[in-house]
């Protein structure tokens, strides 16, 4: 026989049995899925949206399409406030949504977000991503089959709108107030009435009267949903939200059901949409907030007595619920430690480097 021929036909042959046993492992690795994402925000709020986008868009192209996650805004599928019970449920693989929305099945779930004179937007990702977050709140989350990943953040919040002016903490009481999450209950203890009202219904609210103040996001959601035009006191900052994490959250199941390619895939566009979420907010702020000024808005800082009224009464919150469950301390003793060594350190350089800086910017000198 020609060697030449022997050893073209046992390649051309071995090539086919490689290409034949290739094929399906590959497809196995790299399976066709498509999940649905609903989301707790509507298109409108562009900022918060493009997270939902920014991940499908990111694990598509990871996956040359083999992976594909169809996005929903709020009410498409389940109204904003439910996104994540349809997670667990598993009507949807996955949501992005608050965690303290869903205080109401065990306040632990405020700690995924934000709470009270908590951490600010740097600790709340260091914390998660370094300081044993991340583990210790999908331990807690295991028990509603879900699994979570950081994907936004909106920097330190502005403290809402109000009708009136509030010098004194005799002006808040008797407020009726949306504000989300522990801070809710914090206000109460000051006096105010707090509401839990979806992005979507709150200037209805406030226009009608239904409420008299309001918190949501900062200048530039703010000024889309144009709270000024009915409420024109613009109060800072939002203590109760200094650093707030929005979550992707998926079906436990799912998520481990999934090629670890695919996990990876997934948890490496969370920390982009992570990323983004908050360097667009860093960006467009600032313009937003000159607007509001140039529409009417009149900026006010909360005063001293006002947050350190509040201050004292969220310790109390705290203790309340520390000596009642131990998931929600376990959590927030972390987070305690990791602030407090945090603020050790950002007091010395950050803290003096930016003090520094926006003198000069005040002065017209940066």
């Amino acid at each position: 026989m020609d060697r030449r021929r022997f050893f073209t036909k046992a390649g051309a042959a071995g090539l086919g049995a490689t290409a034949a046993l290739a094929t399906p492992a590959i497809a196995q690795e790299n399976p066709k899925i498509t999940w649905r994402l609903t989301s707790s925000f509507p298109k409108s709020l562009d900022i918060l949206w493009a997270a939902s986008t920014d991940i499908a868009k990111s694990v598509e192209e990871a996956t040359d399409g083999n992976f594909k996650i169809e996005t929903f805004a709020a009410g498409e599928i389940v109204p904003a406030l439910q996104a994540a019970d349809a997670v667990s449920s598993g009507s949807v693989e996955m949501a992005h949504t608050c965690a303290y929305y869903y205080i109401g099945k065990d306040q632990t779930f405020a700690l995924g977000t934000a709470v009270p004179f908590g951490l600010n937007a740097r600790m709340t990702n260091a914390w998660f991503s370094m300081g044993g977050g991340n583990e210790l709140f999908n331990e807690f989350l295991t028990g509603y089959n879900l699994y979570a990943l950081p994907a936004g953040n909106t920097g330190a919040q502005m403290g809402g709108w109000f009708r009136k002016e509030i010098n004194t903490l005799e002006d808040l009481k008797g407020l009726k107030m949306r504000i989300a999450g522990l801070a809710g209950a914090v206000m109460q203890k000051v006096g105010v009435t707090p509401q839990q009202i979806a992005g979507a219904d709150v200037y209805p609210a406030l226009e009608k009267g239904t409420i008299d103040a309001t918190e949501f996001v900062g200048p530039y959601d703010d000024m889309k949903l144009g709270f000024y035009k009915v409420a024109k006191y613009y109060y800072y900052p939002a203590w109760w939200e200094g650093g707030p994490a929005v979550h992707a959250f998926f079906n436990l199941d799912k998520f481990k059901g999934l090629p670890k390619s695919y996990q990876r895939i997934l948890t490496d566009a969370c920390a982009n949409a992570n990323a983004n979420m908050l360097a667009r907010y860093d960006a467009a702020n600032a313009a937003a907030l000159r607007k509001l000024v140039a529409d009417g808005a009149l900026l006010r800082p909360f005063s001293k007595e006002i947050l350190d009224a509040c201050h004292t009464a969220a310790k109390e919150v705290f203790a309340e619920i520390n000596a009642k469950n131990a998931n929600f301390k376990k959590i927030y003793d972390s987070q305690q430690a990791f602030k407090n060594d945090a603020y050790l350190w950002m007091q010395i350089a950050e803290y003096s480097f930016d003090t520094y800086q926006m003198i000069q910017q005040r002065q017209g000198t940066l």
